[in-house]
């Protein structure tokens, strides 16, 4: 892990940021204030309803059985489950116990999960049976000691007495590593403690508006962000928990309907696919009073559409390394709100380098990764993480993420922002979501080729509408889009991100 200063671990202490409690604490404070809170899954596979006491006493049960197996404050208990409740039975038993967690993706594969499981080598490992393309595979799990299936023998696992109270543990040691993907060949292991998690459930829940009313959750747990938002925040709130267990719109919009439940943000694909879905109605407009949107590139054009609506739209900018860098309060001025990703959170610090790549720290900062190579590449001596982004501040000290490191296209010498050409895209007729990528080229090495998904019932554009498009837009010639892809969706990370390396990958590969 990464040493962080003095300084700044006195001035988190000092200011509150950081404190003794650890995540078993913070659970048990808000599942005893509230034990009557409803818990539901929404899931073809595997509902359930009940309350957070029946849940609690699941976990208690699993955390009593799982010390009698031998785990410890500091072992390692992974999970690849969807949004069941069992998943939040094996987080909050981990936590009890002062265990590591580390949620897997539950459309993760072989070659993921193998080499989670192999590099932070769990003492304990809870799956499914089956879900969607998951199937338990015994031969990924050999060497794991403790094993446990959903619908096989997880009750196995279960004790007959709960676990009481807590098990000590030192609130700055891990407690959770969270994988994340896209960006690199093997996922990154992110080693966050119980302070870094701590403090960003407090501060995300602090920002929430109080009228956001019941929210659906079908962002995987499996994913950092997905699970802060299902099993940690309601439970310091008191909120009730809605999983689902896929991203359907057609059962968001229904439930919205029959349950008074709301879809409040996410990646901005989460709010495209409802505006555009078929059963949309002004009855269901009437419940999305906010849009808080992050974890993904958000498009002014989308921003722009959905308060033309009367929604109320935040953008935010973070990552599994550092979840919560900048935001805009639901009460900023509009221009904040649409075209920043909001300015410094309380105890971040923000500073852009030379090249305009954008430096942060803070409270919420992880500890590193699992590999120290990746960590003595992305964090300095005095504490600052590398984001790989590029942003501007403006002079209110709000940001605008401007692009990524990665994401440039290289024609001919010049480069080319993804970001700016996916922004024109945008505003063509009938495009719902689009991504622009580097397409291998005989002449100039690289040029632009746009991949969109359109809006159901818009006709097809041609390279000729597109070009006609970024023309009358006053874009270079050299930035247009010289190849036009239509698909149905795009591959994406658990958090909805597009993974714009399997749009290259398949790209490249269609021109050999």
């Amino acid at each position: 892990m990464r040493t962080i200063p003095a300084e700044l671990v006195d001035r988190y202490e000092a200011e509150g940021w950081w404190t003794r409690e650890t995540i078993g604490d913070l659970l048990t404070r808000g599942l005893t204030a509230a034990p009557g809170t409803a818990f539901r899954v929404h899931s073809a596979v595997r509902p359930w309803e009940g309350a957070f006491g029946e849940v609690e006493l699941t976990a208690r049960r699993l955390a009593a059985g799982l010390r009698e197996r031998g785990v410890r404050p500091g072992d390692v208990v992974a999970l690849q489950l969807p949004n069941w409740m069992e998943a939040a039975a094996v987080f909050w038993a981990s936590a009890f116990l002062g265990a590591v967690v580390v949620p897997i993706v539950h459309f993760y594969g072989r070659k993921e999960v193998g080499y989670i499981l192999e590099t932070v080598e769990p003492k304990v490992f809870v799956t499914a049976d089956r879900f969607g393309h998951l199937r338990y595979d015994p031969e990924l799990s050999a060497k794991v000691p403790v094993v446990g299936v959903v619908g096989r023998d997880f009750d196995d696992l279960l004790a007959d007495e709960p676990l009481p109270g807590v098990v000590p543990t030192d609130p700055s040691a891990p407690a959770l590593i969270a994988f994340t993907s896209g960006t690199t060949r093997d996922p990154k292991g992110v080693v966050h403690s119980h302070q870094t998690l701590g403090f960003e459930t407090r501060q995300l829940a602090g920002r929430y508006p109080p009228d956001r009313g019941d929210q659906l959750t079908s962002a995987p747990v499996g994913h950092f962000i997905g699970m802060v938002n299902a099993f940690l925040i309601p439970v310091l709130d008191g909120s009730p928990v809605n999983l689902a267990d896929t991203w359907d719109p057609g059962l968001a919009l229904e439930l919205m309907a029959r349950d008074g439940l709301t879809v409040g943000g996410g990646a901005a694909y989460y709010m495209t696919s409802l505006l555009g879905h078929p059963d949309f109605t002004p009855a269901h407009l009437a419940r999305m009073k906010y849009a808080g949107l992050g974890g993904a590139g958000v498009p002014n054009a989308v921003t722009r559409r959905l308060a033309d609506l009367g929604i109320t739209v935040f953008r935010a900018y973070g990552s599994t390394e550092h979840p919560s860098i900048t935001a805009s309060a639901h009460t900023a001025p509009e221009d904040k709100r649409l075209y920043t990703d909001g300015d410094a959170l309380d105890g971040v610090e923000i500073r852009l380098a030379d090249d305009g790549e954008i430096l942060s720290r803070g409270p919420d900062l992880c500890l590193g990764y699992t590999d120290p190579a990746l960590t003595e590449r992305a964090f300095d001596e005095d504490g600052w993480y590398r984001t790989g982004d590029i942003g501007v501040l403006d002079e209110d000290g709000y940001l605008t993420i401007t692009d990524r490191k990665a994401d440039i296209i290289i024609r001919g010498g010049e480069n080319i922002g993804a970001l700016e050409v996916e922004e024109v895209l945008l505003a063509l007729p009938g495009v719902a979501e689009a991504a622009v990528v580097a397409a291998p080229d005989a002449r100039l090495g690289e040029h632009a080729a746009a991949v969109v998904r359109l809006r159901p019932g818009h006709p097809e554009p041609t390279l000729d509408d597109l070009r006609a498009h970024f023309a009358a837009a006053g874009l270079a010639r050299q930035k247009w889009p010289e190849e036009l892809h239509l698909v149905e969706d795009f591959p994406r990370t658990a958090s909805g991100k597009v993974q714009k390396f399997v749009l290259r990958k398949d790209i490249a590969a269609h021109q050999e």
